[in-house]
């Protein structure tokens, strides 16, 4: 039964213990780096030159822009590990007048009831399943959004975002962080550079710990967590896209991105230290901007496999899209910032607009 009580504590110790530390650890805040809508997760994330619509927030605040209403709703749910961990958005975007626009975004990655087993066993050493208690572990991010047109071929844009992390009672941590980014237009070209946490972000953790949960810890040989701080390193996003009008019906956008970490070395395409790179490609085929097919490669990782051999892994994705009257409905068939068990993972969002005459006549 204490075997059963200490792995049924496994989750909260990572959670707990792990997070504390006052370094900075190289995956801190990752939720923020999963993306958002089906649309750039059918092209491997390849979308910060291109995006043009509300999700434009989260991955380029400049492409805000180029939205074609006044205002634009975003939502977009997905699940992990057969429904146990949820991951949701939620966004909406504005427009200011013809040369800006603004955007706030909503971000949560969680796991909700999680048994905490720390007093199931009484002073007697009596088993009590009625003393087993629920918490939720989730990661809540508020991101503001703003990007403008400077010239017909230079924007900028940035946004502010407010963190919050939480494992049930025991703890709880709030960060600010800010992103900066730019986009120039060159005939039919778009190059454009992302800035995440361009500043480092910062996550000030406190812990409360009743007197059972630190004999657990201080039993299993896990240290017990202090309050400090966990810093969230540069992450600089690259993009370059073209568009093509292949006929009157048909039109073929492609993009191709590399994240540049700043953290150290990574299991990434290009490895070095502290810079690592990360490159994907994306492609959109549209039908009379109606219909979209998309497809993107990208999580290029080397593998070492039980001989010993080295191979060159990647992760295609495929998606498709439909725009009709302002409702815009994507589907994206990909595995999710490559944490799901699964191999693949179905994701669904939905994009509306209010007054979508008035940017039109702009």
């Amino acid at each position: 039964m204490k075997k059963l009580t200490l792995l049924s504590l496994l989750a909260l110790i990572i959670s707990v213990h792990v997070l504390g530390q006052d370094k900075t650890p190289k995956y801190s805040n990752e939720f923020l780096n999963i993306g958002v809508g089906a649309r750039a997760l059918a092209m491997s994330n390849s979308i910060v030159a291109s995006t043009d619509d509300v999700t434009a927030g989260y991955w380029n605040p400049v492409g805000l822009t180029n939205i074609d209403s006044d205002l634009q709703f975003g939502l977009m749910h997905a699940e992990y590990f057969a429904g146990i961990a949820k991951y949701d958005y939620g966004g909406v975007a504005k427009r200011i007048d013809d040369k800006s626009a603004m955007a706030f975004s909503v971000i949560r990655f969680g796991v909700d009831n999680i048994p905490n087993t720390t007093e199931l066993i009484d002073n007697e050493g009596n088993v009590d399943y009625n003393r087993i208690t629920y918490f939720t572990a989730a990661d809540l991010g508020l991101v503001f959004s703003y990007g403008r047109n400077i010239n017909d071929h230079l924007s900028l844009g940035g946004s502010a975002k407010i963190i919050n992390r939480k494992v049930g009672s025991f703890a709880k941590s709030w960060g600010f962080g800010i992103d900066f980014a730019a986009k120039y237009q060159l005939n039919d070209w778009t190059f454009a550079v992302m800035g995440r946490d361009i500043t480092s972000t910062f996550n000030a953790w406190s812990y409360t710990l009743s007197e059972r949960t630190i004999e657990v810890f201080t039993q299993t040989g896990n240290e017990i967590p202090q309050n400090g701080l966990e810093i969230t390193m540069p992450r600089i996003i690259l993009g370059a896209a073209r568009s093509w009008a292949i006929s009157d019906k048909f039109g073929l956008l492609a993009e191709v991105d590399a994240d540049v970490t700043t953290d150290g070395k990574r299991n990434t395409l290009i490895v070095g230290n502290p810079f690592s790179l990360d490159p994907h490609l994306g492609l959109e085929l549209d039908f009379k901007d109606m219909i979209f097919l998309r497809t993107g490669i990208g999580n290029f990782q080397r593998i070492t496999q039980l001989n010993g051999k080295e191979t060159m892994t990647l992760q295609p994705n495929i998606g498709i899209g439909i725009q009709f009257k302002g409702i815009s409905i994507d589907y994206a068939l990909t595995d999710i910032g490559d944490a799901s068990v699964a191999l693949y993972s179905n994701v669904f969002s939905l994009r509306f607009n209010l007054n979508p005459k008035k940017a039109s006549n702009e």
